[in-house]
């Protein structure tokens, strides 16, 4: 699954468009490499997204389509 459209249904950024501008804008890394929008996520990988105020590091559990909104932080776990 392509990063900016788990960052999406894990409900981490809001849009997708906002997740696409993050990548394209160097703030997420995966597994310590920056990555494109198009960078495909695999079980495993440790994701850091930088925002304005800080940064969010998660390990990726589980790839969905799709997924309920209460069963969104089950895709993920954060590190720190």
């Amino acid at each position: 699954m392509r990063i900016d459209k788990f960052l999406k249904v894990s409900r981490i950024l809001k849009r997708r468009s906002v997740a696409n501008e993050a990548c394209g804008g160097g703030r997420v890394s995966v597994n310590g490499k920056e990555v494109k929008p198009s960078y495909n996520l695999k079980i495993g990988d440790e994701v850091e997204v930088r925002f304005g105020g800080g940064a969010l590091k998660f390990r990726v559990k589980l790839l969905k389509e799709t997924v309920r909104k209460e069963e969104a932080e089950t895709l993920y776990e954060i590190i720190e």
